[in-house]
């Protein structure tokens, strides 16, 4: 392999964050858009789990979970310092509890699920990052970081659902960290559209900052 591969889908979360530091390193490797309802076997392969993001290395490492791609790519080059401004507890709190929430509000029929309530147990998690936010700017400080980046995709979902509800949520200084964000040059950058990859397509290498 010429360059490191990443499969991906880009509305998923989990992907965002992987691209979100693979940019933020300057990592250079070529994007393999997944259709998810017809995975290549290429993927299914090197991952027999079938979840994105996956990242191929070019000494053939697989990388499988969104988290260890984003520590991978930093530890080569960090040049914002986002691996200073992490915090793994918090993290933690994102994936475990506010995305059990996020997902059966979200999916209320797939989940058999009241999806009011579980807006409402996410809302605690919206308020304890408007706090943090509101202390200096970002979740580890003044500047974004490994944590801003790791959680932003799953709040932005959470907004989406029903976004006249959000708005209407007194979270000033969250929704004010969520827009900066999701108008940034860097977001912009990590979500350009992919025609879905099928072997023998040309490749589609998404250059290093």
């Amino acid at each position: 392999m010429d360059h490191h591969v990443l499969y991906s889908f880009r509305r998923c979360p989990y992907a965002m964050r992987a691209r979100l530091a693979l940019a933020s390193s300057g990592t250079q490797y070529e994007l393999r858009e997944v259709r998810l309802s017809d995975k290549p076997a290429a993927l299914l392969l090197a991952s027999p789990k079938g979840t994105v993001p996956v990242l191929l290395t070019v000494d053939g490492t697989v990388i499988e979970e969104s988290l260890a791609i984003m520590r991978w790519a930093l530890e080569i080059q960090d040049p914002e310092g986002w691996l200073a401004r992490d915090d793994p507890a918090l993290i933690a709190a994102n994936d475990c509890i506010f995305k059990h929430h996020l997902d059966r509000y979200k999916y209320p029929n797939a989940h058999g699920s009241e999806p009011d309530s579980h807006r409402e147990m996410g809302l605690h998690f919206l308020r304890e990052l408007d706090a943090r936010v509101a202390i200096a700017g970002q979740l580890c400080g003044a500047v974004r970081g490994l944590a801003d980046a790791a959680i932003l995709p799953f709040v932005r979902q959470f907004a989406k659902v029903d976004r006249n509800w959000f708005e209407a949520q007194p979270l000033p200084c969250l929704k004010a960290w969520l827009a900066n964000h999701l108008t940034s040059e860097l977001f912009d950058r990590i979500m350009h559209r992919a025609e879905p990859w099928t072997p023998g397509d040309r490749p589609t290498i998404v250059e290093g900052a």
